[in-house]
C-alpha cells in the first residue's frame, strides 16, 4: 500500500461540494413535513387486549376466497409490509386479488410482562385465524408468516394443520444454530432469567442497539455518512427518514415471550431439533401437512439463508416450494425488485393451490 495522495484542488471541490449539499440539506429539511408508514387504508376487524387484527382495501375487491393472514414478528411494528406507496407488499398483493389481512401486535406495557408464546400463538393468533374462518366461512385461511412470525406460522400450522389451507413463510429462521448466525452466537451464553428477571419487558432501544451492532460500520457509520449525498433530494430523504422511523418506533418485548423464545428457538433449537412445546401442546413441524411456500434473502444477515433453507427437509408435506432471493432481511420488502417479483410469486403460488 503506498503513501495517501492527496490533491489540493481535488479536496477543495469535494470541500466545497459537501458545503453546498449541506446548504441545500437545511432548506429541504425545514421543508419536510412529518413522514410516516402504513399507506394501505385498512378497517380493524377485531381487536383483543393491545393486539389489532386488521384488514386492509384496495382500489378493487378481492377475487380470492381464500382471505390471507399475514403474521408478522413480535420486533418492529408490522408496517414494514406497507412502507409507502411505491414500497408496499400488501398494495401489490391487494392489486392482484388478495384478500389481505395483518395482525398489529401492539405496544406491550408493564400489563403484558407475563405473555408467553402460549399467548401469542395458541390465543391471539389462533383466534384470529378462527375469526377468518367464520367471517368468510372456509376451514383453513392462507397464513403468511415474516421472520419471528413465520417461526410462530410454522409453530400454529404444526399445532392446528386443519385451519392453514396454505401456508408461506418469509425470512423465517428454523434451524437457530447455523454456523454463520451471529446473532445466535450472542445469545447462545445469555443468562436470560437473569436478563428478564432484571428488565421485565426487554426495551425496543435495547433490542434495536444489538441488531445494529451486528454490523456496526455499515448501519452506525455508513449510512449517516451517506445522508448527504441526498440531504438536497426530498423525496430520498423522506424515504431514508421512515425507515429510521420504522427502526426505531419498535415495541418492547414481552418478557416472559422473550424468556421463551430466547431458550427454546435460539438456545435449544427445539423448533427444528424437536420438543418444542406451546403451552401443553407439541409442535412437530412434520404434522404440517399443508403446501409451504418458503421465501428467504440470500443477503440476510439476520436470518442466514442456510437457517431456512431446512425446511424443507423439516415438514411433512411434499408440496414445497422455494424462492431465494437477492437482497436482505428488509430488502426483500422494500426494493423495487421486490415489489417487481415478491408479490406476484406469492399470489400464483396461491392460485394454483387455491
Amino acid at each position: 500500500m503506498g503513501p495517501i495522495r492527496i490533491e489540493p484542488q481535488k479536496a477543495l471541490d469535494e470541500a466545497l461540494k459537501m458545503q453546498q449539499k449541506l446548504s441545500a440539506g437545511t432548506k429541504v429539511l425545514q421543508s419536510l413535513d412529518e413522514v410516516s408508514f402504513g399507506v394501505t387504508p385498512k378497517e380493524a376487524v377485531y381487536r383483543e387486549d393491545k393486539m389489532t387484527l386488521y384488514r386492509f382495501r384496495g382500489s378493487k375487491a378481492p377475487t380470492t376466497k381464500t382471505p390471507l393472514l399475514i403474521c408478522y414478528a413480535l420486533v418492529n411494528t408490522p408496517y414494514m409490509v406497507d412502507l409507502q406507496e411505491d414500497r408496499s407488499m400488501v398494495k401489490n398483493l391487494l392489486a392482484l386479488g388478495q384478500d389481505v389481512y395483518l395482525i398489529d401486535w401492539g405496544y406491550p406495557d408493564g400489563a403484558d410482562r407475563y405473555l408467553e408464546l402460549d399467548d401469542y400463538i395458541n390465543g391471539y393468533l389462533r383466534r384470529c385465524v378462527d375469526f377468518l374462518r367464520k367471517t368468510h366461512d372456509v376451514d383453513a385461511v392462507n397464513l403468511l408468516g415474516i421472520c419471528q412470525g413465520g417461526a410462530f406460522s410454522l409453530c400454529f400450522s404444526a399445532i392446528y394443520p386443519e385451519k392453514v389451507k396454505n401456508l408461506v413463510t418469509m425470512v423465517t429462521p428454523v434451524d437457530f444454530h447455523t454456523p454463520d448466525n451471529m446473532l445466535s452466537r450472542w445469545v447462545q451464553s445469555l443468562d436470560v432469567d437473569l436478563f428478564v428477571d432484571t428488565l421485565g419487558n426487554v426495551p425496543a432501544d435495547l433490542m434495536n442497539y444489538c441488531y445494529l451492532t451486528l454490523k456496526p460500520v455499515r448501519l452506525n457509520q455508513q449510512k449517516y455518512i451517506g445522508l448527504v449525498d441526498i440531504l438536497d433530494n426530498k423525496a430520498e430523504l423522506e424515504n431514508f427518514l421512515r425507515m429510521e422511523k420504522w427502526i426505531f418506533n419498535s415495541p418492547d418485548q414481552a418478557g416472559e415471550a422473550f424468556r421463551q423464545f430466547i431458550k427454546d428457538f435460539y438456545q435449544g433449537n427445539k423448533l427444528l431439533k424437536g420438543g418444542l412445546k406451546i403451552g401443553d401442546k407439541a409442535v412437530d413441524l412434520k404434522s404440517i401437512r399443508s403446501p409451504v411456500l418458503n421465501i428467504f434473502a440470500e443477503q440476510d444477515h439476520l436470518v442466514p439463508p442456510a437457517a431456512s433453507r431446512v425446511l424443507k427437509d423439516a415438514v411433512g408435506t411434499s408440496d414445497y416450494t422455494q424462492i431465494a432471493f437477492k437482497g436482505g432481511h428488509i430488502g426483500i420488502y422494500v426494493s423495487s425488485r421486490a415489489q417487481r417479483d415478491v408479490p406476484p410469486a406469492i399470489h400464483d403460488w396461491l392460485q394454483k393451490r387455491a
